[in-house]
């Protein structure tokens, strides 16, 4: 089963094509590494590149395949279902962090630098948005920026958390606050950090979920960037509230929710698979009606999941306005992904606490998305928010 429509043909032939490099490039005693050794394969990453996925999120002007969020989604949930989440995860911050938010807000010189670079999956962004004091409430980050004299450099000070991919970026696209009053939502930038800048320090963090990389604690010492940096060019210096909340905002919602359902999609796979290969009492375990209805309700939940992503992303590639529906989707995939994770473990029983099998990193995987990328609880809080809910 694949799209609730009629798919346009190239979708299904990126489908089979992103299928068939991730089963020929990640084996399964290959993704175990990766997870344990928290790293993705490079090499197999730039051959991926090659095949041009990476310029699904830019316009053709700037050498991408022009914007189709649709296709950047499947290629996501291709990855994801195929067990190759490690190399999705280097795809979004490439596609998505740099595709996305520099054809949504940097300056025509920006767009020309590095949206070609970013197409050819050359370039990679980690996001520096949350601090060790900041999580939801990202209005309140801390670290700032601040126009030197000369008017041509900005200083850094401060710290980011979460900072995954900072290891191997190109740029940290940073949220920073960059006046000194206090109007919330108007004393905000976003700037390009180079992660080798001086007065940069990287500091790994150790987590559970999604482990193709480390992630950061970030720290700014007096770091001095060019005003080019500024995201947007100088008409975007106050202006990272808008460049959060806008458009690119909705898009990084979708992505999140194509690595969840595609997660989804292989851990019932391997459920299903298994209950048909286990036998138990003189049959495979599939045949007894526990298990049955079980792997039955997780099949359901994930074609309801299906319709909420791919309806979501049908809107942003139309320019509809979305931000309810992929705040929906955001809420409803990770919510029900968890079920469905917690599912197929008991389906496979012990083997699913084993390295044996991928189950063990899928739960732990899924048991985590109602975490990353916004949580469920800000996600309702949005909801009711653009739904004009009283409070």
């Amino acid at each position: 089963m694949r799209a609730f429509t009629n798919e346009p043909a190239h979708i299904a032939r990126i489908r089979e094509t992103v299928s068939r490099f991730a089963a020929a490039e990640v084996s399964a005693e290959q993704a175990r590494r990766y997870d344990r050794e928290h790293t993705f394969p490079r090499d197999a990453f730039a051959r991926f590149a090659e095949l041009g996925f990476c310029g699904l999120t830019i316009d053709q002007a700037y050498g991408g395949q022009g914007r189709d969020l649709v296709a950047a989604v499947a290629v996501i949930e291709e990855l994801c279902r195929a067990g190759a989440a490690c190399l999705a995860g280097p795809y979004i911050h490439c596609a998505f962090y740099g595709g996305v938010n520099i054809s949504e807000n940097g300056s025509e010189a920006q767009k020309r630098d590095l949206l070609p670079q970013l197409a050819r999956g050359e370039l990679l962004f980690a996001y520096g948005l949350s601090e060790p004091d900041v999580g939801g409430d990202l209005a309140a980050v801390r670290t700032t920026a601040r126009l030197n004299p000369d008017g041509r450099t900005l200083t850094l000070e401060g710290t980011k958390r979460w900072c995954t991919g900072a290891d191997f970026a190109g740029f940290i696209y940073c949220l920073v606050r960059s006046h000194d009053d206090d109007r919330r939502y108007k004393n905000l930038s976003f700037v390009l950090v180079p992660p080798d800048t001086d007065g940069v320090t990287i500091e790994p963090l150790d987590h559970v979920n999604l482990r193709y990389t480390l992630s950061s604690d970030v720290t700014f010492e007096g770091v001095t960037l060019p005003v080019e940096n500024i995201v947007g060019g100088a008409d975007g210096w106050q202006c990272g509230w808008n460049m959060l909340a806008g458009k690119a905002l909705d898009v990084e919602k979708l992505e999140i929710t194509a690595v969840t359902f595609g997660i989804a999609e292989a851990a019932v796979e391997e459920a299903w698979r298994y209950a048909q290969e286990r036998r138990q009492f003189g049959k495979p375990i599939s045949g007894h009606q526990s298990v049955r209805h079980a792997l039955v309700d997780a099949r359901t939940a994930l074609e309801a999941c299906r319709h909420m992503l791919y309806h979501g992303a049908w809107l942003a590639q139309t320019g509809k306005p979305c931000s309810v529906e992929t705040s929906m989707a955001k809420l409803f995939v990770a919510e029900r992904a968890a079920e469905i994770a917690i599912i197929c473990q008991r389906v496979l029983g012990a083997y699913a606490l084993s390295g044996e099998y991928a189950m063990e990193r899928y739960v732990r995987d899924l048991l985590g998305m109602a975490i990353v990328g916004g949580s469920s609880n800000m996600q309702r809080n949005n909801i009711a928010n653009r739904l004009g809910l009283a409070d």
